[in-house]
């Protein structure tokens, strides 16, 4: 119990990483550990795309720059930021050896015909997706590699779906980039008295 208590606490979100690949049979313990997360009714919502590739990382990082651009330029903001902004998420992308996009898809999630009902069912899926993403940050921790969650997929769904030619039902939730850390860094947490309340 204390090793795992004591690795969720050294788990770290490592942006930077060297070159070397991550073996296939690393990718699948990864994917693995994903698919035992929890989910609502257990329908298991979580699609997962594996890019290793630097020509798809390219294309996915130059795409989804494409879109941060146009939406830091409609909030007026300098020319010179939206390039700094852009040209640093193209770097993460595209310096990664692994990435791993999270998606969901409703396709098995109950339907509703009511609008409340309806969100929450998705915000259900989104919930188990993000834990599926949790197991794989977790699982790469305790192999040995660095790996952080990039939300960024939320702001431009339809850039990456159409990038990576996703099914129809595959709504991007995440983009997990992967690799052999080549930083450390040292975090702290608010303590906890400042966010539990006890009834």
């Amino acid at each position: 119990m204390q090793d795992t208590l004591e690795s969720i606490r050294a788990r770290r979100s490592l942006r930077r990483y060297d070159a070397r690949p991550v073996a296939t049979e690393l990718v699948d313990q990864l994917l693995e550990a994903a698919i035992w997360a929890p989910s609502a009714h257990n329908r298991q919502p979580w699609r997962f795309v594996v890019i290793s590739g630097a020509a798809t990382k390219h294309r996915l990082a130059t795409a989804m720059g494409e879109q941060l651009r146009r939406d830091l330029a409609a909030d007026g903001l300098p020319a010179d930021f939206i390039e700094r902004d852009a040209g640093r998420s193209y770097a993460r992308l595209t310096a990664a050896p692994l990435l791993i996009l999270l998606s969901l898809s409703l396709a098995d999630m109950d339907a509703y015909h009511d609008e409340r009902r309806a969100r929450n069912e998705a915000l259900m899926a989104a919930q188990s997706t993000a834990m599926a993403g949790q197991n794989i940050l977790l699982a790469a921790h305790a192999l040995g590699l660095g790996a952080c969650w990039l939300c960024a997929p939320l702001f431009c769904p339809e850039t990456v779906r159409r990038t990576l030619d996703l099914p129809d039902d595959w709504q991007p939730q995440g983009l997990i980039t992967v690799g052999y850390a080549s930083e450390t860094k040292e975090k702290t947490r608010h303590p906890l008295g400042t966010r539990v309340l006890y009834r």
